[in-house]
């Protein structure tokens, strides 16, 4: 069963990712999340918001396997812009929330912990979006968000080779606030969020707004590029290759159709 669980402890509340063996996200698991964003909008109490991975992973991507129930081309553009709509109002949200990064954050997981606000990883996670390996694009807004962070060359290379980098490069390159040890991840995360809690609910709701202004306006037509180009690549052949072959464990054989 894929699910998120809820916790607050104080002024902060934990959303862990149970989805086992490596914390895929699910459509059913990002509707969760959205469910569990409102919920704690009207929690007065809840100054401060940490997503974690239960296990070995943050989220080592999207559900693969639940792409291939899926039949037309919109069905696929409908599933890119569900996420990228929970995504952006994470982005919005007036609580700001942190990814507490620790084993890895690929694909959709890298999509989800780049709509965070803030980015606490291990330094030997592995962070990167691998979907062209597959055959297929990110879909999640994956590539709006990693150019602001990076740049635009190194999000290229991310992109097109499909390589994850660590989280020590992760911090150096800007994509993650700071890298810590490994097991202490989650440890880091919860003391900056008492840092935070710490602060007036008001400023810290205007600092939010505030610095959601930086955004350039072709964010939301580059979303909705995205969403379009993941729906039309995925009735190509070499999308069908790639994913056959991911569920099989071998190496794709793309025919560039």
């Amino acid at each position: 069963m894929t699910t998120i669980v809820k916790n607050v402890d104080k002024q902060v509340a934990y959303l862990t990712i149970q989805s086992p063996p490596a914390n895929a996200l699910s459509s059913q698991l990002i509707k969760d999340l959205s469910t569990f964003l409102g919920e704690i909008e009207e929690d007065d109490n809840v100054k401060v918001i940490i997503i974690h991975g239960e296990g070995r992973f943050f989220s080592a991507g999207a559900d693969i396997k639940e792409f291939t129930s899926l039949q037309a081309h919109s069905d696929y553009e409908n599933l890119a812009k569900s996420g990228q709509q929970v995504f952006q109002r994470l982005e919005d949200f007036r609580i700001p929330v942190i990814a507490a990064i620790h084993g890895a954050a690929l694909g959709g997981g890298l999509e989800l912990a780049m709509a965070c606000h803030i980015r606490i990883v291990g330094e030997n996670a592995k962070l990167g979006l691998p979907e062209l390996n597959l055959g297929i694009i990110p879909g999640f807004a994956g590539t709006q968000r990693l150019p602001r962070y990076i740049g635009t060359s190194k999000a290229y290379e991310m992109i097109l080779s499909g390589e994850p980098i660590s989280g020590t490069d992760a911090a150096a390159f800007g994509l993650a606030n700071r890298a810590v040890p490994d097991e202490s991840v989650l440890e880091e995360a919860a003391q900056l969020a008492k840092t935070i809690a710490a602060k007036s609910k008001p400023t810290i709701h205007h600092v939010m707004k505030l610095v959601n202004y930086t955004r350039s306006d072709k964010f939301v037509a580059g979303m909705e590029a995205e969403a379009k180009a993941f729906g039309t690549i995925f009735g190509s052949e070499d999308a069908t290759e790639g994913i056959q072959a991911f569920v099989e464990k071998r190496k794709p054989d793309f025919k560039d159709k």
